[in-house]
């Protein structure tokens, strides 16, 4: 019997490589087309990018958001440094998330079901649900800066990537168990 030889074609990748290997550029112009369709205006949006560093999109549409405090996402990482907000932020959704430090809000990209959890009603302004007839400041895509008045800590990874609203619950009622001393109580 003979062996059987695989001829390699310049134009075929071969078997053993990743052909689907997507540059960090390539993903961040995807997600910024994709989060364009909830601009009333591509041309404008991308200019206010530009310019203003945000751009102001839709809610309801493709993504939905639930802002939360900055004091309860610290609450919940036990800390209010940038970069280890960002990392707990990564492991605990594992989708977009971004911050405004003026404003002490952080934002998670969610979809529209997540709207209807009551813990978003709940009194006070700790945390609440942007759906339909919102609209939002979104961070150009390349917004990664840890000393950006606004800035994306946990980046798209891909088309259409949303936080599951059960981790996005997880996160708030974490901070708000931290704040009302409840680790103590528990513990004491």
């Amino acid at each position: 019997m003979g062996t059987v030889q695989h001829v390699h074609h310049p134009s075929v990748p071969p078997p053993d490589t990743r052909a689907d290997v997507v540059s960090g550029a390539e993903r961040r112009l995807a997600v910024e087309h994709w989060l364009l369709s909830a601009a009333e205006g591509r041309a404008r949006a991308r200019q206010e990018w530009r310019t203003d560093g945000v751009a102001l999109l839709r809610c309801g549409g493709v993504f939905s958001v639930v802002q939360i405090s900055a004091t309860v996402v610290h609450a919940a990482v036990c800390s209010e440094e940038p970069q280890a907000v960002n990392d707990y932020l990564a492991r605990a959704l594992l989708s977009p998330a971004f911050v405004d430090r003026e404003l002490l809000r952080y934002y998670i990209l969610v979809g529209s079901s997540a709207g209807l959890r009551r813990e978003w009603s709940r009194k006070g302004d700790d945390a609440a649900f942007m759906g339909v007839g919102h609209y939002l400041g979104v961070p150009a895509v390349d917004a990664v800066d840890l000393t950006a008045r606004t800035a994306w800590c946990v980046e798209m990874a891909s088309l259409g990537d949303l936080a599951p609203a059960d981790a996005v619950s997880q996160l708030v009622h974490s901070g708000r168990f931290r704040l009302a001393g409840g680790e103590r109580r528990l513990g004491g």
